[in-house]
């Protein structure tokens, strides 16, 4: 089996936590709270499916599969996790409008990622939300188009 991922660096679609995961699951490990001293996805990534995740990543909730399409776009740069998370810190801790504590910090620390938010929400007549600390954007539904990317979820077997 030959698995090709295409996932952009920074994109703040867990590319690294989902690689980190994958190590832990090969080596036998499958303790969640370790997993997430490791990174606040990597727990999630090692568990997977669909999931309600709180703390700083250790307690998850799995929830049942739903079938979801999505449309995403990701900007030509990514946004530095550490660096969104210190910004999260340095703003008090905002939290986010949109269901993502970390847009704020993100937009701070990268303002050209509002540029981004505006192209899909004007292509798609739906209000954006970031994945993760950024840089990806995602909406709900199925909107081809111009570097944009519609995936759908798959149960996991």
């Amino acid at each position: 089996m030959v698995v090709h991922k295409r996932i952009t660096v920074g994109a703040g679609l867990g590319g690294g936590s989902s690689d980190a995961a994958a190590v832990l699951r090969w080596a036998g490990h499958h303790d969640a709270a370790g997993a997430a001293r490791i990174g606040a996805d990597v727990a999630f990534c090692l568990v997977g499916g669909r999931a309600r995740v709180t703390g700083v990543g250790e307690k998850i909730e799995p929830l049942e599969f739903e079938p979801r399409t999505f449309t995403l776009l990701t900007p030509p740069f990514g946004c530095s996790t550490p660096a969104v998370y210190a910004r999260w810190d340095r703003l008090g801790g905002p939290a986010g409008d949109n269901g993502n504590d970390l847009e704020p910090a993100a937009l701070s620390l990268e303002p050209e990622l509002g540029r981004w938010r505006d192209v899909l929400g004007d292509a798609t007549g739906q209000v954006p939300r970031l994945a993760g600390s950024g840089s990806t954007w995602f909406v709900p539904g199925d909107f081809p188009g111009d570097g944009r990317v519609v995936v759908h979820t798959i149960a996991a077997h």
